[in-house]
């Protein structure tokens, strides 16, 4: 090569990322990466974990990255169709491992990919245990969810994740909750839930594959020893109490002779049911198939109707304990249990009353009724300052029990297990159910049936112990009703 040759230069293609859309995806792509490291500094050296941090770490800020990153690569795509079709140079992917620049750009693509799939992986591995969190099913759908969750945090169970219930263990009922949450979130966005909330849940998972991985009824034996204790709707606000038995038992028949009330789950019997109202408080066909297999099914003396039309459902666990975290408190419960605390002064004269009445009004919100009951109670009384702390009590007792905005209180939700203001065992023990052949009943709402009374009254009546069991006295007088049918929980 002589001295007057000259080099032409290497032609110059402009980049492909010189258009609006990659250019607009690269900075949504970087802001999104930037975004995800400084919440997740923040959520991992904060006090608490926060949830909605979780959710906007781990489930929004890479949806933004991804987004970015098809942004960009749409842009260079159509930017090269555009360059193909204006015939002008478009330049070809070449890789060059003899020279440096191609060498650095490889291993700094090469690199950004692996952080990239890391990052997804820490990012899918959080998102998971977001959504399975307490806080995420409790706190993330605001008013929809905080009935629940307030009834949880102080229930028995506070201290057992949403997913173990409503979800349990395997891939299946995993899938199913998630694809379930989806049209939650739709109907969420778009106000399609209903108020209240309506139960029983359909798809709940069999409650043998859930409660029965913690609470095993084969080995309840035994009677429970339990005490009530009833204040009056007098001026005094009297106490009446009832201690009894509760024959509870495990139905095991290599323990002891099948018994109790777990009877209905174990053994070797099989309970089956219809119910023909939607919460399942209707019970007008039974049919219970025993160890032999003989079976015998009872009907109500109206229900003549095909059962192939019916769902048949087989008794467990849910039938009776269908509010095991989420328990609403009748305000006449939870006025008797303030009383008994004393964070409600028994010496208030008519304070029961007063009290259950200010809780069973109509109010639009949480806030329009704790200015409502201050207001009436004091009005109640004026110069009495034993009411400050009730009425701190009584707004408690309506915060933890009623929401308005969900229309859900303590009777929008039937309550099985017993049967003082809900049907509850008298669906099917109500004396009603008959056998095919007439001749078997179902047995009636007969007190000794699932417990013994040992003691009831007040003051030295509770001194009479009766190993043998007591008859049922009602303070009013007797009555040849079920106690659901005077008592509701108010008023």
């Amino acid at each position: 090569m002589n001295d007057t040759e000259k080099i032409e230069p290497a032609p110059h293609h402009p980049s492909l990322l010189r258009n609006w859309m990659s250019l607009m995806g690269l900075v949504v792509g970087i802001g999104a990466l930037f975004s995800f490291f400084l919440l997740f500094m923040l959520d991992a050296l904060a006090a608490a974990s926060n949830p909605y941090v979780g959710i906007f770490t781990f489930c929004v800020v890479p949806a933004f990255l991804i987004s970015g990153i098809a942004l960009t690569t749409l842009g260079v795509w159509r930017e090269r169709r555009k360059r193909q079709r204006e015939k002008r140079d478009v330049p070809s992917l070449q890789i060059d491992l003899t020279k440096a620049r191609d060498r650095r750009m490889l291993i700094a693509f090469m690199t950004g990919t692996m952080l990239f799939i890391m990052l997804s992986a820490v990012g899918s591995y959080n998102a998971y245990h977001v959504t399975e969190s307490v806080e995420f099913c409790g706190e993330t759908c605001h008013t929809v969810m905080k009935p629940e969750k307030t009834l949880h945090d102080l229930g028995p169970h506070a201290r057992v994740a949403c997913v173990e219930c409503h979800v349990g263990s395997g891939a299946s009922w995993y899938m199913r909750s998630k694809i379930s949450g989806s049209y939650q979130l739709y109907s969420l966005a778009f106000h399609k839930y209903p108020t209240p909330i309506p139960t029983p849940i359909k798809n709940l998972r069999p409650a043998r594959e859930t409660c029965e991985q913690c609470h095993w009824p084969k080995e309840f034996v035994g009677n429970l020893d339990r005490t009530y204790n009833y204040f009056q709707d007098d001026a005094s606000n009297s106490t009446y109490s009832i201690r009894l038995l509760l024959k509870v038992d495990s139905g095991d028949p290599s323990v002891k002779p099948a018994g109790g009330i777990h009877w209905h789950i174990l053994s070797g019997n099989t309970v089956e049911y219809i119910a023909t109202d939607a919460a399942r408080q209707k019970i007008p066909w039974v049919r219970l198939t025993d160890a032999q297999g003989v079976v015998t099914v009872y009907r109500s003396p109206r229900f003549t109707n095909d059962i192939s039309q019916y769902e048949i459902r087989k008794m467990d666990c849910m039938d009776c304990h269908n509010r095991p975290s989420h328990r609403y408190v009748a305000p006449d419960f939870a006025v008797n249990q303030a009383l008994e605390e004393r964070a409600i002064d028994p010496g208030l004269p008519w304070i029961k009353t007063n009290a259950v009445y200010v809780l069973t009004r109509h109010y639009n919100t949480d806030e329009e009724a704790r200015k409502s009951i201050a207001t009436a109670l004091i009005g109640r009384y004026p110069n009495d300052a034993r009411i400050g702390p009730a009425i701190a009590a009584v707004q408690k007792i309506y915060s933890d029990n009623f929401f308005p905005e969900m229309k859900a209180d303590w009777k929008a939700y039937p309550d099985n297990i017993g049967h003082m203001i809900w049907p509850g065992c008298f669906r099917c023990h109500d004396g009603t159910h008959k056998s095919n052949d007439g001749r078997g009943m179902i047995k009636a709402n007969d007190c000794n049936t699932c417990h013994t009374i040992l003691a009831q009254g007040s003051g030295p009546d509770l001194l009479k112990m009766t190993p043998g069991g007591q008859k049922f006295t009602h303070t009013g007088g007797d009555y040849d009703l079920n106690c659901a049918d005077c008592h509701t929980g108010g008023p």
